[in-house]
């Protein structure tokens, strides 16, 4: 079975593909979009205030330390991408690197 198109595994680092809806009621991951997962958050797109708080929850999420998530593509975007080193706990649409 294939992983959903919205991310893929390099090696232990988990590489997401994400749509992201700022300013919104709460933090959450939302349904696909396409090759992306839609994931809502309360920061405006100022300033990189966005960016920084998306990685916090994507840290918080994932278990793992800030440092451990990186915005690869998409500073200035909706669509962006993270990379997430040797995540700890996995969101229910994610399957494990060994599961792939």
């Amino acid at each position: 079975m294939s992983a959903p198109p919205f991310y893929h595994w390099r090696g232990d680092t988990l590489v997401l593909h994400l749509y992201v809806q700022p300013r919104a009621s709460r933090d959450e991951f939302c349904e696909a979009r396409g090759d992306s997962l839609k994931v809502r958050i309360t920061a405006p797109p100022t300033d990189g205030k966005a960016n920084r708080h998306l990685q916090k929850y994507l840290a918080k999420q994932f278990r793992v330390p800030a440092s451990r998530v990186r915005l690869l593509r998409g500073a200035s975007s909706r669509n962006k991408q993270f990379e997430i080193e040797n995540p700890q706990q996995l969101p229910k649409d994610i399957r494990p690197a060994t599961a792939q």
